[in-house]
């Protein structure tokens, strides 16, 4: 019995392929004509009314699952058409018009700006990203956005996301701030030290200073210290200045080990991080929208609704293109009911047309889009 059901079915199936091959091939039509008359790659209302019309032609118990089909289908064809059509958006033309004008080499000397005081690991990322950096330091992640905004400085290095900790939420909300682009980022391994005067040892030590990102990714080891204060500074690399300014020998902080040289301080503990792949990702910003060959890795922000099936029906748009993501979170957005900010890092080259008609899709079915840029990542 089971067989011949299985048997129906596929019998079914033939029919639903070939019938599904017969309408790719007029959605192509539809492209070729939409190419010609400048008509928009989606129109809702049209897929409203066919979902509407083919839901009163099935029996009542699956007319949910009907329109799910049908869904799938309306993104299989938006991402057939994609190949024949440009479709247009405000960030679509400016990235073609980045495009036109070719591929740019990295340089490979310029003027960063970074949060912190020498020895900070944006100062670390930023020497990896560039050959002669030369280096401006701000107190905060707001300064170096201003530095390039006011064109003090042509670029800037920020941390973006750690392994262990996740992402530097501050960061994203001032790229969508400010507008700017990233343009290249590094991924940095994070090792930190427990530093103090020369010749002091770790029971003598009462207080450790350093920046909160480094002191959530020692907890385990901070856990084992007693009777220890903890303190919360700016970086990493002021928390080293700190304490040798300090002279104070209960002084201790988190910090990298080339803070120890740079500022004449003792090696109390080494490698005191919680995980030994304790990673964190720079971004290198600049205030245009550059794009420096090879640029394989694109970065965006996406308002969506909170309503049913809104993430899916993103996500199967990168699916139907075969586009890798390579990180999805979400954040709630300010004074806004339910409604979540997504940011979104896939593989893709902004060259391909499909890519530009998705992100001219995205951009016209968000009420909040941000391109965060088009990069490589280096080691």
């Amino acid at each position: 019995m089971l067989t011949e059901i299985r048997e129906k079915i596929d019998a079914i199936d033939d029919k639903i392929a070939a019938l599904y091959d017969e309408r790719m091939k007029l959605v192509k039509e539809v492209a070729l004509e939409k190419s010609k008359t400048g008509v928009n790659l989606v129109d809702r209302g049209r897929e409203k009314a066919i979902v509407s019309r083919v839901t009163k032609a099935v029996s009542p118990d699956i007319k949910v699952f009907t329109k799910l089909v049908y869904d799938t289908i309306f993104e299989t064809s938006r991402g057939y058409q994609s190949r024949y059509l440009n479709a247009t958006s405000p960030t679509a033309q400016a990235i073609a018009e980045a495009i036109e004008g070719g591929a740019l080499k990295f340089p490979e000397a310029a003027t960063v700006a970074c949060q912190g005081v020498e020895g900070a690991y944006s100062n670390l990322a930023a020497e990896k990203l560039f050959r002669l950096a030369d280096i401006m330091y701000f107190k905060n992640f707001e300064g170096v956005f201003n530095a390039v905004e006011k064109g003090l400085c042509e670029y800037g290095v920020l941390p973006i996301e750690n392994s262990s900790v996740g992402s530097v939420n501050a960061v994203y909300d001032l790229m969508r701030e400010h507008r700017f682009y990233i343009v290249r980022s590094v991924k940095l391994r994070v090792r930190h030290s427990l530093l103090a005067v020369r010749q002091t040892t770790k029971d003598a030590i009462r207080e450790v200073v350093s920046h909160e990102q480094a002191l959530r990714q020692c907890e385990g080891f901070l856990k084992t210290l007693k009777n220890v204060k903890i303190t919360v500074v700016d970086n990493t690399a002021q928390a080293a200045r700190i304490v040798a300014e300090s002279g104070r020998k209960d002084l201790a902080c988190l910090s990298s080990p080339e803070c120890a040289a740079l500022y004449g301080l003792g090696v109390v503990q080494s490698d005191v991080q919680d995980s030994d792949t304790n990673y964190t990702r720079f971004i290198c910003i600049s205030k245009k929208l550059r794009i420096f060959a090879p640029a394989t890795r694109i970065s965006m922000m996406v308002s969506l609704p909170h309503e049913p099936g809104s993430l899916n029906r993103t996500l199967n748009k990168f699916a139907v293109l075969g586009l890798n993501l390579t990180k999805l979170e979400s954040r709630p957005l300010p004074n806004s009911t339910f409604e979540f900010m997504f940011y979104f890092d896939f593989e893709g080259q902004l060259e391909n047309r499909e890519v530009q008609n998705l992100i001219a899709e995205l951009e016209g079915d968000s009420a909040m889009f941000t391109f965060l840029g088009s990069y490589a990542e280096v080691q």
